[in-house]
């Protein structure tokens, strides 16, 4: 391969890498915005799961007797786990309370920060790293020139997470629950008439969002990086809330969103690595500005859940 083959290959695999993180916690959030839950906690619930997660495997590989792949795993389940609760705390909080879900979010959020960086500095103390997820090479594919590099040598991860797509997709638009949480998001009083919990099934989608934002963590930490440091995610919880509304509520347009983000993050770094005549503050600002302004575009053609934010309550 050429330079420039290889430049691209690159970026383009850079890009999938990158994105997996925001799809997982982009996906949740979907989950639980088309049922009504604005969850402004998805960094902080990022930043429980990506220290967690780590630190469960930290510890297994510290030990004898674990093999590596069961202290990944263990990691991936822990950070599920921490996510889920948390989730379930926001979902206490919105739903139950009936908290301004705003206000409650960035609650949810300077915990899981405060908290992540107490743990570390207690446990820890400084960065360590871990042996992550490796990447997985398939026969024949990941020798393929180009196409190989670019989509055939990936961690688990990343094949997860592309695959949470069209599962997602399906749950959404294919299947009962799918109805019940468009219906809860779009006229929870028409849900409610039907018998449909509108606690229920927030509480399911909140905590789904929490357990994916969770996975989006680890995966950071014990996939991508491979290490825990404070303020690890660096606000890309935020970004994830916003890709939800540039894809419309849908997971397709929300991953291409994610997709294009780490594209252009991708291309930076990239450009960066090559020492290209380009003022680094330029091109680390690139990535936030097309989102900005795709974002600005995108909601003007597609409407939010009518329930977004909004508590319900029984008898209104």
């Amino acid at each position: 391969m050429g330079l420039d083959d290889i430049f691209t290959a690159s970026v383009f695999a850079s890009a999938i890498r990158l994105a997996t993180p925001y799809i997982f916690s982009a996906l949740g959030e979907t989950f639980a915005q088309r049922s009504g839950v604005l969850n402004l906690g998805v960094d902080g619930m990022m930043l429980m799961g990506a220290f967690t997660g780590f630190y469960a495997v930290y510890l297994a590989q510290q030990s004898e007797g674990m093999s590596e792949p069961v202290s990944l795993l263990l990691g991936v389940a822990v950070a599920l786990i921490v996510g889920g609760l948390m989730g379930l705390a926001m979902a206490f909080v919105s739903v139950t309370l009936k908290a301004k879900q705003g206000i409650s979010g960035i609650g949810v959020y300077l915990f899981g920060l405060g908290l992540s960086e107490l743990l570390f500095q207690q446990w820890v103390g400084t960065p360590k790293s871990v042996s992550g997820f490796p990447r997985i090479d398939f026969p024949l594919l990941t020798d393929l020139p180009i196409v190989g590099e670019i989509f055939f040598h990936h961690n688990l991860l990343v094949y997860v997470a592309f695959a949470l797509v069209p599962i997602s997709a399906y749950v959404l638009n294919n299947t009962t629950f799918g109805l019940m949480i468009r219906a809860v998001g779009q006229n929870p009083e028409a849900a409610d008439a039907m018998g449909v919990s509108v606690a229920r099934v927030r509480y399911a989608t909140t905590t789904i969002g929490g357990m994916l934002a969770g996975l989006a963590g680890a995966s950071l930490s014990i996939a991508l990086i491979n290490l825990f440091q404070q303020n690890l995610t660096a606000g890309q919880g935020f970004i994830a809330v916003a890709l939800v509304y540039f894809g419309g509520w849908r997971p397709w347009t929300v991953a291409a969103g994610a997709m294009l983000f780490s594209f252009v993050n991708a291309l930076q770094l990239q450009i960066k690595v090559v020492g290209a005549d380009i003022p680094s503050e330029f091109a680390v600002m690139a990535p936030y500005v097309i989102t900005i302004i795709a974002l600005v575009f995108a909601t003007k053609r597609h409407e939010q859940p009518t329930a977004l934010t909004k508590p319900y309550e029984r008898g209104e």
